[in-house]
């Protein structure tokens, strides 16, 4: 799965559980089936590489610059051709580059001095992570995967697999609405799990895939429905039956740590690619705005092309590349805060109003 292609399949919330009926059963996986989402917007936010999403942004002040030095009723260009205007522009861009600069690298680190810390934490660090593996090699029959995806591709599967013992289990019992609702129920999860798993097959930890695929996994609106249907088919289900759900509901239920593990390891990857990708961008822009501030003047760039003067295609293409390093900032940070709003909570609780 790539970002890009699969950006129109959405993100599910697992926080935005629905208010119980029967109608609502099998609820809709994905944020665009959710919440009608467009898919340019999930692109955006989610979808696209943050180089993409960067040089759209880019292109886009660059654009705006251009047409609205050009094309305002009392028009910009006389001032530009003035040496304080650009001395003025490119001097407070170098302050605020390296400012800028400094600040998200110091922030990147102070995220990732979690990870540092004496013996005895990273020992205690140790032992509780091999205690969720160990517990995940119970649960799946098998030694707990090394691999980000297949770790998660495994809990998913197994949560499939209790579903349809579940379904199996309820198959033959005298009570219709029962059976009818589990039947729904385990549908809805068993074709959610598919789509995951077949997302996670190919996902390969470092790019977005391998959140965005777990991300589409549901889980709390199904735990919610496991929860339901017990308390109200309690007099109508087996001993057997009972044992079936909840080991469904164990299954899921340690999805939700294991995803926002996953979710934690990514959003720490992230903030390192960042702070390595701004302080590349930094140099070039100091540069050019080194540039601009002794070199360029009003004659430098003399004439006119496609009918707007050069002097304001060169100061417009300058400005926006000392802007790459904030764009890339932007571009990193709505996708991080996109996924932070949307799995605020690890347990069912409805939190958007769009799904009550």
């Amino acid at each position: 799965m790539t970002g890009t292609d699969d950006a129109d399949n959405g993100m599910a919330d697992d926080s935005d559980v629905e208010t119980a009926g029967d109608s609502d059963i099998g609820t809709a996986n994905t944020m665009r089936e959710r919440a009608g989402e467009s898919r340019l917007k999930l692109w955006l936010l989610l979808g696209a590489s943050r180089l993409q999403v960067t040089a759209v942004l880019a292109l886009g002040v660059f654009v705006s610059f251009v047409a609205f030095v050009t094309l305002t009723p009392s028009p910009l260009y006389p001032q530009l051709q003035t040496g304080d205007t650009i001395e003025t522009m490119f001097s407070t861009m170098i302050g605020a580059i390296i400012t800028g600069t400094t600040l998200v690298v110091t922030i990147g680190q102070l995220v990732l001095s979690q990870e540092n810390g004496p013996l005895g934490d990273q020992r205690d660090r140790m032992e509780n992570a091999m205690d969720f593996r160990d517990y995940t090699e119970e649960l799946i029959g098998s030694p707990s995967p090394a691999d980000p995806s297949e770790f998660l591709r495994q809990l998913v599967f197994v949560a499939e697999l209790r579903a349809k013992t579940l379904r199996d289990s309820v198959a033959d019992t005298d009570d219709d609405r029962l059976r009818a609702e589990v039947d729904e129920f385990t549908d809805s999860l068993v074709g959610n799990a598919e789509l995951v798993i077949d997302q996670l097959e190919d996902a390969k930890f470092g790019s977005f895939d391998v959140l965005f695929a777990a991300l589409n996994f549901n889980y709390g609106w199904k735990i919610f429905q496991v929860e339901r249907i017990t308390n109200e088919f309690e007099d109508s289900l087996s001993d057997e039956s009972l044992s079936d759900l909840e080991e469904l509901k164990t299954s899921l239920s340690l999805f939700g740590p294991a995803r926002e593990h996953v979710k934690t390891l990514y959003f720490e990857w992230e903030l390192v690619t960042l702070s390595q990708m701004i302080l590349y961008a930094a140099v070039p822009a100091l540069v050019v705005a080194g540039v601009m501030l002794t070199v360029v003047d009003a004659g430098t760039f003399p004439g006119r092309t496609l009918g707007v003067a050069n002097v304001t295609w060169a100061i417009g293409a300058a400005f926006t590349v000392t802007l790459v390093p904030f764009l890339l900032f932007a571009a990193y940070v709505i996708r991080i805060v996109t996924v932070a709003k949307r799995t605020l909570a690890i347990e069912p609780l409805i939190l958007r109003d769009s799904q009550r």
